[in-house]
């Protein structure tokens, strides 16, 4: 018989309970006790959920009140010298690593955060060096397994392995500069060894070991690693599944196949290629093939012919008593439920199948390739048919003028009319001052600007109160902005909930939730829009909110749009078209909007694309398709403009040293770029590549609520005049503000504006 088996599961909650009580958490509003019971809560419903589908193998050990990485830095005692002898409890140092913490004389920065390979998923990056003493602390797994058997749930516990994790890992500042963090694997090994002899001794079966640091290019510089590790780790441990996701294994499998774990996994969704070649490799082995034919990151309703027919290869080669059916990655990054949905028609809800819908079908594959004879499986399966028919009929639909508009695209769309040098002359009537300081666009969301669109959205205000309303805050934000000082100003954006949302609400071709949160890092939570079919511009956008906040100041003011790429991989795309023509599809409409911002009178636009490095794929042999269409779109959205419009680019929370040049090639006026939480190593990255064009690389974290000190500040901006032009160096927070609060918003720039003035005063 074919088992199934979910990765991982989202951890906030059906209904958000994790950010909510995490959140009062913080403000003081609630105790501890209270963070553990709810969060008890919510692991309960998960797993009982996942029971009640009949999903055979269920995991624990996956749930986490920030990140999974952070909480193994945290259980393995890998924690930073900065947090040590703070006086504070276990969960308030969790949280001062993740978020920082500025209270009761306690001032420490965060952690790094990163991009977990090419999601949207940030994690913690762990920071370690030579005299790190790994123990210990809790074993979480256990906890978890331990939890769930009280419930009557037998759950297969998730660790995250330790290749993986120390190749995820950086050097401290303290460390000799040679050192590499995959050095510290024999320390750790002992580490693993008591946490997985205690998960056996607790009666766990099976234990799933998170390697996907395999999918990826350095993976196979590892193979050394791999081969002195399991071994050791195996002699004591349960079962294990060694799983790997988000792409494909290639040549790795060779060496895999080789190491004495029970189980393999491999992403079947991402990379379908490679069964043939692993269901070889395993073939001659007792190795279980794990295969995932369930998208963990799609919201589509998955094809069960299709799925059906890759694993019933798989039972072909090896037997049914070695597969298992699974999703191709743990299901954190699409939302709990489709069930919460009530605004979507019968016919959009029939296309989608959130997390809890992806477990139910994993275990209906799972009992059609067993030959179960139940009636409620046939229905499934003739029900899935039905639907993926209706839906190839849908996507069969498109927008001629849409698909003529992209075909006719020429290489002069792709171009500014005259290079940089030429556009920074021109540029001198926006007369700004020597180190401009500006911010990245979005100030606090508060808690009355949340209010009234919840009651637009409920008819408790009209549009014409509403409109009112957000005038006010605009002027708010441009009047804070000329009292403290800042040169080129932004209108907050006080309108938009959110980057991406916002415009896919205004754009043809989307689809919207109403409860379709996943987690992006901590307790942020998006709604990620789905396209579902050609994308185009009904009308201007944001050209009124821009036009009204430069009429209230004589100071430039940027207009602010989300760019093509961002927009894409911070939605659901369709997958029966390529990312590349959805992203033209983007640009066009993209451009439009940029050039009806010129012709408004915004002389400063800013198209973000935080997302650019995230979709990068994971093997460097797709880098240039990827890169050579990502950054075509950027161009053909922003190169309308004339000589004089200052076009602007953000960058955030990724690597960018590897294609630096790329970014170089957007041709942008000015970019800006998260640099202080990465301890300003991106200016390795100028030393290296130099910039010619303006830059503005972050001087402060937006995602902690500590306040930088103008020195700090100044300190930041002395670090990067060692590699970059005085005259084209902008001062900047490494990103927007919406999730902060305004005092320390006002603090914060206050000591940016009075740093930069430092900076004219000492180098102008």
């Amino acid at each position: 018989m074919v088992a199934s088996s979910v990765l991982g599961f989202p951890r906030i909650g059906a209904n958000r309970e994790i950010k909510k009580v995490v959140e009062a958490y913080w403000a003081g509003k609630t105790n501890a006790e209270e963070v553990t019971k709810v969060a008890a809560e919510v692991k309960k419903f998960n797993w009982t959920e996942l029971k009640q589908r009949g999903v055979t193998y269920i995991p624990s050990g996956d749930f986490s009140l920030y990140d999974h990485v952070l909480d193994h830095s945290a259980a393995f005692n890998a924690i930073p010298k900065r947090y040590h002898g703070l006086g504070l409890s276990a969960l308030d140092t969790y949280f001062a690593m993740a978020r920082g913490r500025q209270a009761d004389g306690v001032d420490v920065p965060a952690g790094e955060m990163k991009k977990w390979f090419d999601s949207n998923y940030h994690f913690l990056v762990p920071e370690l060096d030579e005299a790190v003493e790994f123990k210990l602390n809790f074993n979480k797994p256990l906890e978890e397994f331990n939890e769930a058997k009280a419930f009557g749930i037998t759950t297969r516990p998730v660790v995250l392995g330790p290749i993986t994790y120390l190749a995820l890992s950086k050097a401290t500042k303290e460390a000799k500069a040679d050192f590499e963090p995959i050095s510290l694997l024999p320390k750790i090994l002992p580490v693993y060894k008591q946490l997985l002899s205690e998960l056996k001794a607790a009666g766990a079966e099976w234990v799933q070991i998170d390697e996907p640091i395999l999918v990826t290019d350095k993976g196979a510089s590892f193979e050394a690693q791999y081969a002195s590790a399991y071994p050791d780790l195996v002699a004591v441990a349960p079962k294990l599944l060694l799983t790997t996701f988000y792409g494909r294994l290639e040549s790795n499998v060779n060496f895999l196949v080789k190491l004495p774990i029970a189980g393999l996994h491999v992403d079947l969704d991402r990379a379908p290629e490679q069964l043939e070649k692993t269901i070889s490799a395993v073939s001659s082995t007792p190795i279980v093939l794990s295969l995932g034919v369930v998208s963990g990151r799609s919201v589509w309703k998955t094809d069960f012919a299709a799925a059906i027919k890759l694993v019933e290869k798989a039972i072909s080669g090896l037997g049914q008593d070695r597969v298992i059916v699974a999703t191709a990655s743990t299901v954190l990054h699409i939302p709990v439920t489709l069930a919460s949905e009530r605004k979507l028609t019968e016919e959009q809800k029939d296309w989608f199948s959130f997390a809890l819908e992806k477990a139910s079908e994993v275990a209906t594959i799972a009992a059609v390739v067993s030959g179960s004879q139940d009636a409620n499986v046939a229905a499934a399966l003739e029900a899935n048919r039905t639907s993926i028919t209706k839906r190839r009929d849908f996507e069969k639909n498109s927008d001629d003028s849409v698909r003529k508009r992209v075909a006719s695209i020429t290489a002069d769309q792709y171009e500014r009319k005259s290079p940089f040098a030429v556009r920074l002359e021109a540029q001198k009537v926006l007369n700004l001052p020597m180190f401009p300081t500006t911010t990245i666009g979005s100030f606090p969301q508060t808690k009355e600007i949340r209010q009234a669109r919840a009651k637009l959205g409920k008819g408790e205000i009209s549009e014409s109160e509403y409109e009112e309303f957000i005038k006010k805050e605009i002027e708010s934000a441009v009047r804070f902005q000329e009292k403290i000082g800042l040169d080129l100003l932004v209108h907050g954006e006080p309108e938009r909930n959110d980057m991406v949302q916002y415009f896919g609400e205004r754009l043809s071709g989307f689809v919207f939730t109403q409860n379709a949160w996943v987690q992006s890092y901590g307790s942020r939570y998006v709604r990620p829009p789905i396209i579902v079919s050609d994308v185009s511009r009904k009308e201007p956008m944001t050209v009124r909110w821009s036009q009204y906040a430069q009429s209230l100041t004589s100071k430039p003011m940027k207009g602010m749009l989300t760019g093509p790429v961002t927009i894409l991989n911070w939605s659901f795309p369709r997958v029966d078209i390529s990312r590349e023509l959805q992203a033209q599809q983007l640009a066009l409409a993209l451009r439009d909007e940029v050039c009806d911002l010129e012709a408004a009178g915004i002389k400063a636009i800013q198209v973000d694309e935080p997302a650019l490095r995230e979709g990068l794929p994971l093997r460097r042999a797709d880098w240039d398709s990827y890169l050579n269409w990502a950054g075509n779109t950027f161009k053909l959205s922003t190169a309308g403009v004339g000589d004089q419009t200052q076009t602007h680019s953000h960058f955030c929370y990724s690597d960018f040293d590897d294609i630096f040049p790329q970014i170089q090639r957007l041709d942008a006026d000015v970019i800006s770029i998260e640099a202080s939480k990465s301890d300003m190593k991106l200016i390795n990255t100028f030393k290296h590549y130099g910039y010619s064009n303006n830059i503005g690389p972050g001087v402060y974290d937006v995602h902690s609520p500590r306040v930088p000190g103008d020195v700090e500040i100044q300190e930041r901006i002395k670090a990067m005049l060692a590699y970059l032009d005085q005259s084209l160096l902008y001062v900047n927070p490494d990103c927007g503000l919406k999730t902060r609060g305004w005092k320390e918003t006002e603090t914060s720039l206050v000591n940016l504006v009075q740093a930069a003035r430092w900076a004219r005063e000492n180098y102008a």
